[in-house]
């Protein structure tokens, strides 16, 4: 089913401005076909058991063009994705043909010969482009996907030339920056042809990325763990140590290079064997004595067979093709390797740092990305008959006015109107009130010595009289402090804890306040796991620096918190205007996003998580987790969630929502036919399952972050960063012909260039206009319970961001994920004797709401 229907919408409200996209024109587009081909390269003799690694696949493509191209192929550029598809603005082969071209490609001083085999799969229609810019209703964003694929091919390979691309993104080493571990972050750029209204564009955006460094790999492993020279590893030979040496080069493309082969040798590491290079043995027949085999050690055999002595025995080896040993200190490190592993806290930091620039710097590297590019001067994009604008588009923008927002009783300015999206806490009470604070403790997981009972009682002290001063009641203002073993059990310690509280008959402890003395994300996820799976309390973490020094500020942070966990909430926004916003209907948010796990970790499952408001405000909410098989997109079990949502919204205020508005985070563009037409199904079953009859309005609104769409206001109208303000709101140019969208600016960028939110409404029973959606979305954003600032994200799914995070504290017990190899297993790290733990019969496969402790059911513990 189509998603076309909506239409496009423009709002008027607002005053209205100009901004820069990065978007360029394309002034001339071709409207012939385009064909696409499957292209299949092999050996001469033989065939790839695995498809080689896409640098290698382009470069012997590359040359069987360069060598046929005017011969064979009639002087025809065929552009290639690296892997199985090439297209070419003319036919290069007859439509039944398979055009068969031999090549030779020398690599390393290795000559080889191969085949490469093109045949034409599709032919595409470009004019559908042109029907879908100008608002055909018969045509879909699916319809034009081809055709917009085939120009990212095209344009992306003239980037290529110069730069290692990865899909649609290209990098280059000329402003690379070294970072801890062995890795290096490099510059670039992303490519990708985009429709808009009327007008076709090519969206260009700055882009980093993590490669490793090339060169010497035992230069590289020091580095990954963090040893100044290759003698100190000597001390990482521990079977944790071996599994983290492993995890780093598990994949990684190498050269063995020593005066017992000629040339370098490449391979790829599958894996590190279990034990020291001078203790790994096999069985071996000396060329100088056939025959006779022996038991020799790999040192042994390099000593033996090259005459080569190594300098470090003592370290793992190294295992490839055919379960080959390679000495670590005879490789080296490929250069152009993308790094796809997570990254520490420190190497997180680095990458922010470098990734980190301001709106007119941002700009400026895109203007230098285009010219030295130079798409103009290239052959191949004057032959798909593409021709583009000198400089980036200028579109209408508008500001909408923020709204008002109001605080409890007590306060000396108990209303405000954010000026710049950002506002304060001083001499402001909480809106409402949590339960007030009787039952708690403190568990503190640092040593005494570090931090005394003095001086965690002088940060209870400030954190108590915040809080009073701030509306929300603490009654015990000298709960009981415990010291936890931070090596030890700490779901034990949290118990020990709780049972200090002195609780009169009936009660349960209310709040734990856990000290913690790093940012150890293991610890605590495992605090949170007891607190949610097993305590049923509501947890409060914090480091433990933030104790020597007790500050106000971030006390009242604390206090925002603990009274949203307890009930309360902190501000809101007039009761009068939301209503006006809702049409005076009850309305039901829902927050709904699926993440899914990162790379590599194929047996984790993917996870939904749903929040429902629980009162008329929407400033309350409760969370349902649902467990999905592994990548699925679609939230299965949605009608249950949906089903409980509507419950505990009755329960909370006594009546059924007349309106529910749905944003839905994690789909692209390409799914929103099939994630909305399957869910808005899924909502309307939870509500007529409740009663036959009961069918309230429903909109439904689809939200895309992760987009590289960037504005760049004139300096006049920016904020101080040089972004634009909040309130800045996109919805025409740029856009989805047909469709209902825009972009929002709801916050104001701290650092960097600031990235808007891309709206879709797919589904509006209530016919909202445009300016009704887009000013009830905006205000919904400074209702974000623990900020004093306008959030970039509409609450509801902030807060499903949130839940989704705190999943992985659900899962910490259930053993989903990889357990790691032993030697017992295959005889080295990463081997195919690598297993993997179930909680389940299949974790993968089960879709399941996941249980929170019934205390902390309808709560917002996931703040």
């Amino acid at each position: 089913m189509s998603i076309q229907g909506l239409g496009t919408q423009y709002g008027r409200a607002g005053r209205p401005l100009r901004v820069t996209v990065n978007h360029i024109e394309l002034k001339k587009y071709s409207e012939a076909e385009i064909f696409q081909y499957d292209v299949d390269i092999q050996p001469e003799n033989g065939q790839f058991k695995k498809l080689p690694e896409a640098q290698f696949m382009r470069s012997v493509f590359d040359q069987c063009m360069r060598i046929h191209r005017s011969s064979r192929l009639g002087g025809v550029h065929l552009v290639y994705d690296a892997r199985k598809i090439a297209v070419a603005p003319k036919r290069v082969c007859g439509s039944t043909e398979t055009l068969r071209l031999e090549v030779t490609y020398t690599e390393n001083g290795r000559a080889s010969k191969f085949v490469v085999q093109i045949r034409e799969a599709a032919v595409i229609d470009t004019s559908v482009l042109t029907r879908f810019i100008h608002g055909d209703s018969s045509t879909d964003i699916a319809d034009i996907q081809p055709a917009l694929n085939a120009l990212d091919l095209a344009f992306g390979s003239v980037a290529h030339q110069d730069m290692v691309g990865f899909g649609r993104s290209f990098f280059t080493r000329a402003q690379s920056l070294p970072i801890a571990g062995g890795l290096e972050l490099w510059r670039g750029f992303s490519l990708s042809v985009r429709p808009g209204i009327e007008r076709l564009f090519l969206n260009v955006n700055t882009a980093v990325t993590v490669f490793y460094t090339p060169g010497q790999l035992l230069e590289t492993l020091s580095s990954a763990l963090n040893v100044r020279k290759a003698e100190d590893l000597r001390g990482k030979t521990g079977r944790d140590d071996i599994r983290e040496m492993g995890a780093y080069l598990r994949g990684l493309v190498l050269f063995l290079r020593h005066r017992g082969i000629s040339g370098k040798r490449k391979f790829t590491v599958k894996g590190i064997t279990s034990t020291a290079l001078d203790r790994e043995s096999f069985e071996w027949e000396d060329p100088a004595n056939p025959g006779h085999a022996e038991t020799i050690t790999v040192a042994e055999y390099y000593r033996r067979r090259y005459n080569i002595g190594l300098k470090y025995p003592f370290l793992p080896g190294l295992v490839g093709r055919r379960n080959a040993i390679f000495p670590i200190e005879l490789c080296e490190v490929a250069e152009n390797q993308h790094y796809r592993g997570s990254l520490n806290d420190r190497q997180t930091a680095e990458m922010v740092r470098f990734a980190c620039q301001g709106p007119s710097d941002n700009r400026n590297r895109i203007s230098d990305a285009l010219r030295q590019l130079n798409f103009a001067g290239s052959p191949v994009i004057s032959s798909f008959g593409l021709s583009l604008a000198s400089d980036m588009a200028q579109v209408e923008s508008r500001v909408l006015p923020a709204p008002t927002v109001t605080y409890g009783r007590g306060s000396r300015q108990p209303s405000l109107s954010p000026a710049n999206g950002a506002w304060n806490m001083r001499d402001k009470c909480v809106s409402s009130p949590g339960v007030p604070l009787e039952h708690w403790a403190v568990l503190v997981l640092a040593r005494r010595s570090e931090l005394p009972d003095s001086r965690v009682q002088s940060f209870i002290t400030t954190l108590v009289n915040t809080c009073n001063q701030t509306g929300y009641q603490i009654k015990s203002t000298r709960p009981p402090i415990m010291y936890g073993n931070l090596s030890g059990d700490i779901s034990r310690e949290m118990r020990r804890a709780c049972d200090a509280i002195r609780l009169p008959p009936g009660k349960a402890p209310q709040l734990l306040l856990v000290v913690l003395q790093s940012t150890n994300s293991h610890v605590y996820q495992t605090v949170k796991n007891c607190a949610y799976t097993r305590l049923g309390i509501q947890t409060q973490c914090m480091q433990s620096k933030h104790m020597q020094r007790p500050n106000p500020q971030y006390c009242a942070n604390l206090c925002l918190k603990i009274n949203t966990k307890l009930g309360g909430t902190n501000q809101s926004l007039t009761p009068s205007h939301l209503q006006k916003l809702l049409r005076s209907k009850p309305t039901l948010f829902l927050g709904c996003d699926v993440t899914h796990p990162g790379p590599g970790e194929v047996n984790k499952p993917s996870i939904a998580s749903v929040v429902g408001s629980t009162d008329f405000m929407g400033l309350r909410y409760s969370a349902t987790l649902i467990q999905l098989p592994s990548r699925q997109e679609l939230v299965g079990k949605l009608q249950e969630a949906i089903v409980r949502h509507l419950k505990l919204f009755y329960k909370h205020t006594k009546a059924k929502p007349h309106h529910i508005l749905f944003y839905r985070d994690g789909v692209s563009e390409t799914q929103f036919a099939q994630v909305r037409d399957r869910e808005l199904i899924e909502i309307q079953r939870a509500c007529s399952s409740i009663e036959a009859d009961y069918k309230p309005q429903i909109t439904f609104l689809a939200v895309l972050k992760r987009h590289n769409t960037r504005f760049f206001p004139m300096p006049r109208d920016a904020d101080r960063s040089g972004n634009c303000v909040p309130g800045t709101v996109i919805d025409r140019s740029i856009t989805i012909p047909s469709l209902f969208d825009f972009y929002l600016f709801s916050h104001a960028a701290i650092q960097g260039t600031s990235r808007p939110t891309h709206y879709f409404v797919l589904h509006n029973d209530p016919k909202f206009t445009a300016d009704e959606i887009q000013m009830l979305t905006y205000h919904l954003c400074f209702t974000y319970a623990i900020c004093t600032r306008s959030v970039s994200l509409v609450p509801p799914v902030y807060y499903a961001h949130r839940v989704a995070d705190r999943a992985r504290c659900h899962l910490v017990d259930m053993g989903v994920g990889f357990e790691e190899a032993t030697s017992t297993s295959s005889g080295y790290y990463g081997g195919p004797g690598t297993t993997t733990s179930r909680a389940t019969e299949d974790p993968n496969r089960a879709t399941k709401i996941i249980k929170t402790h019934e205390l902390l059911d309808e709560s917002m513990y996931f703040m």
